[in-house]
């Protein structure tokens, strides 16, 4: 595409939905500019650009994102070594290896911690900063697979133009301008997928080096050096993803003493805690996910399974085609493809306090489910022991985040699966509706907001959502007890069956609803109470403030 063809796409197809970005790349972006609007207007979309100055782009990375645009990064190699920057000369000595190293790492690590950015990386020729060729050769290899590491996409080195860099200070070579507004445009309209919520890991040789029932603990290896590095790197990764809000379970064919020994010693980065759960035992790593899955009431579609055994990964696969199936790195050379893939696989938007407590969360869960000999019986003398407490928060004042991020993320126990802006709630608020939130304690810790319901002006629940890491406690019975026992009790619930909330349709087949199929399901507040009433003798309830 030339600059006159790029003109007319735009001229042609002006207007559109606006598609805002950051372009962060190193040198001036000015000549890209009619491009990528081109690329943008092909897909009906109107590019709204900004660029950095010049030279900022490590500061770029040190301030918050903007919530309101995504993020392109397009990098080159000193972006991640800035010793290796054409236009600053060489260095007059040669600089410390390790430092680079460390430096561009850094660097790596500020990408990661900025989940909606996208990257593109442009290969080019890196000038010769080490006296040795086979140490600048090797440089320019290694900081290519740091980059792939952070999910970058690869683009080709032609890309890259050093006359144009000198001239002018854009790095893109003219020829390559429309090529790369495409990439650049494909990434910013991209799609973040919704992520997975479980990464499983065995743990024989992919969580440290060695078989821990041949070898034993000592011949167990996952220290940063020599046959434990990349095992350690890996660890690094499941660290950051549990950070971000990654639940994380480990399955094992090995006796449980055995498979928790390296986390008992203090062997590796990660410990006990970091995980939901360790399951080991000489059944089918299949049956070991499955169970995991039903304990944590979590779908089998949201579980990721590493291994490094494709027979392992074959058998899971076979049995629960639902799950999403990595192979663990065969060599370091590896490491870069597994990595970004990972990412990829559990990206998140924007991490919130919620998410960096979650796997403590699910952890008092799992202290809290019945064990499964109990499964099918009465649960309420089990129940009652749990000492919970429901706390109900007036949401329709004030800050709201959570009960509309819970609305549009949970999927199960969800009335309706409609999604909603959080200006539409205002307006329903403002009209004189209510939004209601309540959060879980029991004597194992706190579970925090599970629950959201939102109610407009007419009296009809619009939104009714629990989160599944707290199903068969009876929290939505105590709900909807407290509910119905206010002064304006709901009149009927917004029901629309999806592919994934049988769990609610389950709680709407109660005597107290009652439906024609066709609209809203009505709901009859006295005879719910008459029904349920004993399900509040489990709960200890602390209502809202009055407003």
């Amino acid at each position: 595409m030339t600059f006159l063809e790029a003109h007319r796409i735009v001229s042609a197809f002006a207007g559109g939905e606006a598609l805002p970005f950051l372009l962060a790349m190193s040198g001036t972006g000015d000549a890209l500019q009619m491009f990528l609007r081109a690329a943008a207007a092909t897909r009906g979309r109107s590019a709204s650009v900004r660029t950095l100055p010049f030279n900022t782009l490590a500061q770029a990375l040190l301030e918050p994102p903007r919530p309101d645009e995504r993020e392109v990064f397009l990098l080159l190699p000193w972006d991640f070594v800035p010793e290796a920057d054409w236009r600053s000369g060489l260095p007059p000595e040669p600089p410390d290896a390790d430092a680079i190293r460390t430096h561009a790492m850094a660097v790596a690590d500020r990408l990661s911690k900025r989940p909606r950015a996208r990257v593109l990386y442009v290969p080019a020729a890196m000038p010769p900063i080490f006296p040795d060729a086979a140490a600048n050769r090797s440089l320019a290899a290694w900081t290519a697979t740091l980059a792939w590491s952070t999910g970058a996409e690869i683009l080709a080195a032609e890309a890259f133009s050093l006359e144009s860099y000198l001239s002018n200070g854009g790095p893109v070579a003219g020829a390559q301008l429309g090529a790369v507004a495409e990439a650049v445009v494909a990434q910013a309209a991209a799609q973040v997928p919704e992520p997975y919520k479980v990464l499983v890991t065995d743990l024989d040789n992919v969580m440290w080096h060695g078989v821990i029932g041949e070898d034993g603990i000592e011949g167990t290896h996952c220290a940063p050096e020599g046959i434990g590095f990349c095992f350690f790197l890996y660890q690094t990764l499941l660290a950051r993803l549990r950070r971000e809000g990654t639940l994380l379970a480990a399955v094992s064919r090995n006796d449980p003493d055995l498979a928790r020994a390296p986390f008992r010693a203090g062997r590796t980065l990660l410990v006990e805690a970091d995980f939901v759960c360790i399951a080991a035992s000489y059944q089918a790593k299949s049956a070991q996910i499955a169970d995991i899955a039903s304990r944590l009431n979590l779908g089998l579609d949201s579980f990721v399974f590493v291994d490094d055994n494709p027979i392992e990964l074959a058998e899971v696969g076979a049995q629960l085609p639902a799950v999403h199936l990595v192979r663990f790195a065969d060599t370091d050379a590896g490491l870069p493809r597994l990595f970004g893939e990972l990412s990829a696989l559990f990206v998140r938007p924007a991490v919130t306090d919620e998410d960096r407590q979650r796997t403590e969360l699910y952890r008092r869960r799992l202290a809290g489910v019945a064990p499964s000999t109990a499964r099918g019986a009465d649960l309420t003398a089990f129940l009652r022991e749990l000492e919970m407490t429901l706390t109900i928060h007036d949401r329709s004042s004030g800050d709201r985040a959570r009960a509309v991020q819970l609305i549009n993320k949970t999927n199960q126990f969800n009335l309706n699966g409609h999604r909603v802006a959080d200006e539409d709630v205002g307006a329903m608020l403002a009209a004189g509706g209510r939004l209601y939130s309540a959060s879980v304690s029991d004597r194992h810790g706190t579970h925090g907001e599970v629950f959201a319901c939102l109610i407009d002006a007419e009296d009809v629940i619009r939104s009714l959502v629990m989160s599944c890491r707290v199903f068969q406690r009876r929290i939505e019975h105590a709900f909807l007890l407290w509910l119905a026992a206010q002064p304006a009790p709901p009149r009927a619930l917004a029901f629309v069956e999806t592919p994934r909330n049988e769990p609610i349709r389950q709680f709407l087949i109660d005597g107290a609803f009652t439906s024609n199929g066709d609209g809203p399901v009505a709901f009859d507040a006295g005879a719910f109470l008459r029904a349920h009433a004993s399900d509040l003798d489990l709960f200890t309830v602390a209502e809202p403030a009055t407003r």
